[in-house]
């Protein structure tokens, strides 16, 4: 009884805060805005930059300018260059602006340490390294890769810098991590049992990881270079001309009178602006400078804040049409067009969303979170009337991947829309002063996930030298006795743990190289495997106890890092449950059924989300008791396995369980009521 007065109290109070009529005309009025630059620099380890002065400073916005320039060129129909040649000048210029703008480290006060001598040292000779492999390309494609003595050491240069520049640029892990597999792939004859290889010298390895097509220049790196550094480009010009503003206040005129109404505009934004986006914490302080002030206005408590907006970022990089960095990679190791990667994550993308909205609502009614007057919220009318004109671009962009042009050639003709559009109007018009400042920062942005690519391709590379995937495949199957669930559990559980300190593109990168087989063995579609991999790498950013996305909303929110991480994984166990879902029901991803079928395995796909979202939250119509949990657990189990009849029983505990909260809730109503 009295647990339901203070949630009865509770909500008339803040229903009454919601919707008090004030003086202000906004329900942003009174919000502490935080500075989105500033907390970059503070939460999101790769948006840590110096900060420059005099002709160095010169010399970076340069080079960031001919960066980009060049990468546009390369996705013209003019750009005709070799894609190995494409590859060195790309890494090139992507270390040499590491090395100036990237701090060596930050004491413990948090100021950083920048040795510019060394820096500009480290520019030169990392630039240097990958021009000269440039004009051996050809020469050493003549001769049957027959390397010099120069070669040689210039290219275990390029190994080394490209270590540190892992450090500088993500942190240790990715620094030890390739390390261990080079001692690996050096004095693997030593070890016992599966792990044994016959051994290779380090003039072998060197000849793998830099010249050969199977390491630090391959796939990855590769990918980031035709594709990922355009999109992190167009993300830069988009941020330029305003178009997260519009995004915001749409989310805001769509969620913000809904029960617990600030999580849901994070929900909505942060899907938005995560399309464009590919870094989880990045996309944390983006919206969360928003977002996380409104949950805190409304009465939500600090951890519980952080924790939405974390959960919320983190989906945009599975959700299309512009997914993060790693589906560019999916497709490539798929090899399909990024069009087919589209449709084969679209329904997995908004099942993820789904459930977070599920969750939230549900714990927003448990505790009786209301949300503002749609008086004071933005009107969706008024923001397209003022800059409208910016989703054209995006709709072009999307046009033309469904077209299926090649991603690099849509984003490239985006880009140049983007340009043209933004003149409509004065408020959005790109001067010379804005487009070179979107060129440099969308060089500077694609650093880390260019840098990501080339550490993770001497693992590749190590593991295609020395066969260790495959062995570890078969330890999966072996100890997974051959049993789908448990496979999967197991990869679950490596890649989330892979993952950790780690970007999403990275840990998938690795994870893909090693778990994958073990999957597909057990005859499950390569493309469902991959993806799977993808959301648990994804996730990881939320995952205690190094994640980075979640320590970034704790930042923000004024939390306690661990609280606020093990409150986005109980807030996004749904989404935790939804790669199961698309494994055991191939039909989530297109890849089999008529469409009916489709639409019947999403529609119970939600419905089982719902199941699990209240079996959780332990909310309905009121609380709901523990013969009521574990029932709709049980339901929400069945429903994930494609069936007539599981799906029929999963629905009828449903409804049971629906008619006893309806009967109880009456029940409660009227004894408070009386009371």
């Amino acid at each position: 009884m009295n647990n339901e007065k203070n949630r009865v109290e509770m909500e008339s109070e803040l229903t009454k805060a919601a919707q008090e009529p004030s003086n202000d005309h906004s329900a942003l009025d009174d919000i502490e805005m935080i500075d989105v630059e500033e907390n970059l620099k503070k939460y999101d380890s790769e948006s840590v930059m110096v900060e420059n002065k005099g002709i160095v400073a010169h010399v970076i916005t340069v080079m960031a300018v001919i960066l980009s320039v060049f990468q546009l060129f390369l996705a013209s129909p003019w750009g005709t260059i070799p894609a190995a040649q494409a590859r060195a000048i790309h890494l090139g210029f992507v270390m040499a602006l590491l090395f100036l703008v990237i701090p060596t480290g930050k004491k413990k006060d948090g100021t950083l340490i920048n040795f510019v001598p060394w820096n500009v040292v480290a520019a030169v000779i990392s630039f240097g390294c990958n021009i000269y492999l440039y004009t051996r390309i050809n020469p050493l494609a003549e001769n049957g890769n027959v390397l010099t003595q120069l070669d040689y050491i210039l290219f275990a240069v390029i190994i080394v810098f490209v270590l540190i520049a892992g450090r500088r640029s993500i942190g240790m892990v990715m620094t030890i991590l390739p390390i261990v597999f080079i001692v690996y792939a050096l004095f693997g004859r030593y070890l016992p049992g599966i792990l044994q290889h016959r051994g290779f010298t380090l003039q072998r390895i060197i000849k793998q990881l830099v010249p050969s097509a199977e390491g630090i220049y391959g796939i990855p790196l590769g990918t980031s270079c035709s594709t990922i550094f355009l999109f992190v480009l167009f993300g830069a010009f988009l941020s330029e001309t305003g178009l997260s503003e519009l995004f915001t206040n749409v989310s805001l005129a769509i969620a913000g009178d809904k029960d617990g109404g600030p999580a849901k505009v994070s929900i909505v934004a942060s899907g938005l602006l995560g399309m464009i986006n590919g870094s989880a914490a990045a996309n944390v302080v983006t919206t969360g400078a928003f977002t996380i002030p409104l949950m805190k206005k409304l009465g939500y408590q600090n951890h519980f804040a952080g924790a939405v907006e974390s959960v919320a970022s983190t989906g945009g990089q599975i959700m299309p049409p512009v997914m993060g960095s790693a589906a560019f990679i999916m497709a490539e190791y798929l090899s399909v067009s990024y069009r087919q990667i589209i449709i084969y994550a679209i329904i997995p993308a908004v099942l993820y969303y789904v459930a977070l909205w599920i969750n939230v609502d549900l714990e927003a009614k448990r505790t009786g979170l209301k949300g503002f007057a749609k008086e004071t919220l933005p009107k969706i009318k008024e923001e397209f009337k003022s800059r409208g004109h910016l989703v054209i671009p995006v709709v072009v962009l999307i046009a033309l991947l469904m077209m299926d042009f090649t991603a690099s050639y849509a984003c490239f003709i985006s880009i140049i829309v983007l340009v043209v559009v933004s003149s409509f109007k004065k408020s959005t018009r790109l001067n010379l002063k804005s487009l070179v400042k979107a060129l440099e920062n969308g060089a500077k942005q694609g650093i880390s996930v260019a840098i990501a690519t080339a550490v993770c391709g001497i693992i590749v590379g190590i593991v295609n030298l020395t066969g260790i995937g495959l062995q570890l495949s078969n330890v999966i199957i072996k100890a997974s006795h051959g049993v789908l669930i448990l496979t999967l559990l197991m990869t679950m559980l490596a890649v989330v743990v892979l993952g950790m300190g780690m970007p999403t593109s990275a840990a998938y990168i690795v994870a893909a190289t090693v778990a994958v087989k073990a999957i597909t063995a057990l005859k499950v579609e390569p493309a469902a495997a991959h993806l799977f991999v993808l959301y648990y790498a994804a996730l990881s950013a939320i995952t205690p106890p190094v994640a980075l996305a979640s320590y970034a909303g704790a930042g923000i929110a004024g939390a306690s890092p661990n609280k606020v991480g093990w409150t986005a994984v109980r807030i996004g166990l749904l989404a935790f449950f939804i790669p199961y879902l698309f494994v055991f029901s191939p039909e989530l991803m297109m890849l089999q059924g008529k469409w009916y079928q489709i639409l019947w395995a999403f529609i119970t796909g939600c419905i089982g989300c719902y199941c699990l979202g209240g079996a959780m939250i332990g909310f309905y119509k009121t609380n709901l008791r523990i013969y009521e949990r574990i029932p709709l657990l049980a339901a929400a189990i069945l429903l994930v396995s494609s069936g007539l009849v599981t799906d029929a029983i999963g629905m009828a505990i449903l409804v049971a369980v629906y008619l006893l909260q309806l009967t109880r809730a009456k029940n409660e109503k009227a004894r408070a009521a009386a009371a």
